[in-house]
């Protein structure tokens, strides 16, 4: 294991071992031979499955990526973790990438078309609901009764009760995706009797409540901002997600209920929190930098010898790259899947991405426009990420195409163009002034001096410069969606709606749907409209 990762990692691990997989359903317990009272009979045993919830976001499954068996039964182990699945389906859909792999589903992704099949879709949801039921059992297994018929006191029920707030927090988040991408979810807790009846459907205005009470609910029960350990979730963190559905108010409660002022509170309480910005932007997305950043507030943790997987970082560096394009100074020098590139609207967000001007602009190739998406070369390769450290070292990385890079879920940039947008929205208690301070500070690290810094700001001004802010990150769809650009012809890109020259999107495509699976099994699910 690489010295970088640290030592969560390790405990990370520790439970892959004993959860060997899980079926989708949220009615069902997770699948394994050791009874609960043998796994929770220590306080050893309660970390280990602690780990388990936080390994489900970079794991596929117990051994690796070539096995077939992963936790999710009927996905291929090689695709099924959640950030793949997640970042396919934020930026194929939207203008920021395109893929030229043939594969089931990707067409339709590139062209925001993904329907009640489509193994991205599929794939998401069940990692999402995957994580929600790991959470659903621990909190069953950790109540105060528990813990003392088991006889764990001490020190290590005052361990459990943060555990307890950071698995809730996990799955407020996976709440959150669901809310976000799928609306309308099936939706169980700790307190629903298991096995006896079939997830209910949850509305999403409901279902903005709940993750809003839960995140409010365990706020001070988190660690204090950058006091937990490295990969684990503080305060900070369950703020940002606050920030967040409030700054999406109006698309998941309807228009004229945002909650713009709740948004600038939440971001304001992030950027207070003690994190500051990298000063070099590129070293955000290197192997160490959990070392040079105190910017990041939330991690997927990946470590290229202990959770190979086909997706995660390894995923978001090979796919972006070429064979000769020298694998090796991307630190995957038997790696390059020729795969992913950039939609033309995204480097031109950049002006002139070729010149030394902004230095987030991280692109390779020459052919910005995107004629067939089927060419492997048609379109600017992305080269944002790299299991190399700032230094140049090589990250950890078995058969050199694993990588080591952790992937920066939750970054203070965004919570500074979060109080901007608020702002600019109507939100109170924060100022126009402060605003433009948070946006050109931003700039002033992309360009290395005032030069890009500008006098005014507008809403369509955060929306672009999320674009060259937060690109490839995992946001594009949901910032596309927020500001009335995604569905409708008022903004085209490539390939939209499957025509070259882009098409105006059904307004039902704002939602994804539903896997026809779950539907088709379980009475209590009705399908999004349009699907």
């Amino acid at each position: 294991m690489s010295t970088r990762f640290k030592r969560y990692a390790a405990a990370l691990l520790l439970m892959a071992t004993v959860f060997a997989s899980c079926k989708k359903d949220l009615d069902l317990r997770p699948t394994n031979d050791i009874i609960a009272d043998q796994v929770y009979s220590t306080p050893q045993g309660y970390k280990q499955s602690f780990a388990k919830i936080y390994a489900a976001w970079a794991l596929v499954g117990i051994k690796g990526p070539g096995s077939l068996i992963g936790d999710l039964a009927g996905f291929d182990p090689a695709q099924s973790d959640f950030l793949r699945q997640y970042w396919n389906l934020q930026e194929l859909t939207s203008d920021a990438a395109t893929c030229a792999w043939p594969d089931q589903g990707v067409p339709d992704a590139v062209y925001g078309t993904p329907g009640p099949d489509n193994n991205m879709v599929k794939g998401l949801y069940a990692r999402c609901i995957y994580q929600i039921t790991l959470v659903n059992e621990f909190l069953r297994e950790s109540t105060a009764e528990k813990l003392a018929s088991r006889n764990i006191t001490g020190t290590a029920v005052g361990d459990i009760a943060l555990y307890r707030a950071e698995a809730r927090f996990l799955r407020a988040y996976q709440y959150s995706i669901l809310m976000d991408m799928y609306g309308n979810p099936p939706f169980l807790t700790e307190a629903d009797e298991i096995g006896k009846i079939a997830p209910k459907q949850i509305k999403r205005a409901d279902l903005f409540k709940y993750v809003e009470s839960e995140l409010k609910a365990i706020e001070n029960d988190l660690a204090a901002p950058r006091t937990n350990e490295y990969g684990r979730a503080d305060r900070a963190a369950a703020w940002t997600i606050l920030a967040r559905i409030y700054l999406n108010s109006e698309v998941y409660l309807g228009a004229g209920q945002g909650k713009y002022t709740d948004a600038v509170t939440y971001a304001s309480k992030v950027i207070a929190a003690g994190y500051t910005l990298s000063d070099t932007y590129k070293n955000l997305f290197l192997t160490d930098n959990n070392l040079t950043s105190k910017e990041i507030i939330l991690t997927i943790n990946y470590d290229g010898f202990k959770t190979q997987g086909y997706g995660g970082t390894t995923f978001l560096i090979n796919s972006n790259i070429d064979p000769g394009m020298n694998p090796a100074s991307f630190g995957v020098p038997g790696g390059g899947w020729s795969g992913n590139r950039t939609k033309s609207t995204l480097p031109l967000l950049f002006g002139d991405y070729s010149g030394n001007t902004d230095k987030r602009a991280m692109f390779f190739g020459t052919k910005v426009a995107n004629d067939d998406i089927a060419v492997t070369n048609d379109g600017l390769r992305i080269t944002k990420f790299r299991n190399v450290s700032s230094t140049g070292a090589m990250g950890g990385s078995q058969d050199g195409t694993f990588s080591s890079l952790d992937f920066p879920l939750l970054r203070l940039a965004d919570a500074y163009l979060m109080y901007a947008e608020a702002v600019l929205r109507g939100g109170t208690g924060g100022s126009a002034a402060q605003a433009l301070i948070y946006f050109n500070a931003l700039r002033t690290r992309a360009y290395g001096n005032t030069s890009g810094n500008v006098n005014s700001i507008s809403l369509n001004d955060i929306l672009n410069e999320r674009g060259r802010e937060l690109y490839m990150e995992g946001y594009r769809r949901t910032d596309l969606i927020r500001f009335g650009r995604y569905t409708g012809a008022s903004y085209l890109w490539p390939w939209k709606n499957g025509v070259k020259a882009g098409k105006a999107l059904e307004d039902f495509r704002a939602l994804l749907p539903l896997p026809s699976t779950d539907v088709i099994a379980n009475q209590n699910l009705t399908q999004n409209p349009g699907y």
